[in-house]
């Protein structure tokens, strides 16, 4: 696994890591019934993520809990010992597109709106630079989902694409999905205001 190199200091930083009281880690397998809950919960809203509403636990697990092999894995952000959040990092495309990140992130609800989900993509976004990826890649920001495009543009990723109807969001109406992009070679983005 790639984590098994860390030097003691880098583990401080994964696990000291805090805002709010929140600390990042790599998921272990005792946090899989807590993802589970704030991924159903989010997937059964059908109004961000491409996964059926009714997603089962196994399928759902497979395509989440990340190995730790060829730099992806699957990491919580954690308060008081619960899972607030969750996300995976993984090549966008294995072979000859493996030096860009793919991520996805997933807040549960009742977490939204504090600032968790930003500093935990800050951390995830930090953890692909260390990995060395050169550049992150979001395959399906669906249209409607503003909180989101929000976040991703004041972390410095661009819209470079859009898919028309891609999404058959809950309800009922066709979305189309953004494809958005970040040079992880660049330093930090400003915070800036979408136009």
């Amino acid at each position: 696994m790639w984590w098994s190199s860390w030097s003691v200091d880098d583990v401080v930083r994964l696990i000291g890591m805090a805002t709010h009281g929140t600390e990042y880690r790599v998921a272990v397998d005792a946090d899989w019934i807590q993802i589970w809950l704030i991924m159903s919960e989010v997937a059964r809203r059908g109004d961000t993520y491409m996964y059926a509403p009714d997603i089962d636990e196994a399928a759902a697990r497979s395509a989440w809990m990340l190995d730790g092999v060829h730099r992806a894995a699957t990491f919580v952000a954690t308060l008081g010992g619960d899972v607030v959040a969750t996300a995976c990092l993984k090549p966008n495309q294995p072979g000859l597109g493996d030096h860009i990140a793919n991520a996805a992130w997933m807040v549960a609800p009742a977490s939204a709106g504090k600032g968790i989900g930003r500093a935990f993509a800050e951390f995830v976004i930090d953890e692909a630079r260390r990995l060395s990826y050169r550049g992150m890649q979001f395959n399906a920001v669906v249209a409607t989902n503003a909180r989101a495009i929000a976040l991703w543009e004041s972390l410095g990723f661009t819209i470079v694409g859009t898919v028309p109807e891609a999404f058959r969001h809950s309800g009922g109406e066709l979305v189309a999905i953004h494809i958005m992009h970040r040079d992880l070679s660049l330093p930090d983005a400003p915070v800036r205001p979408r136009l």
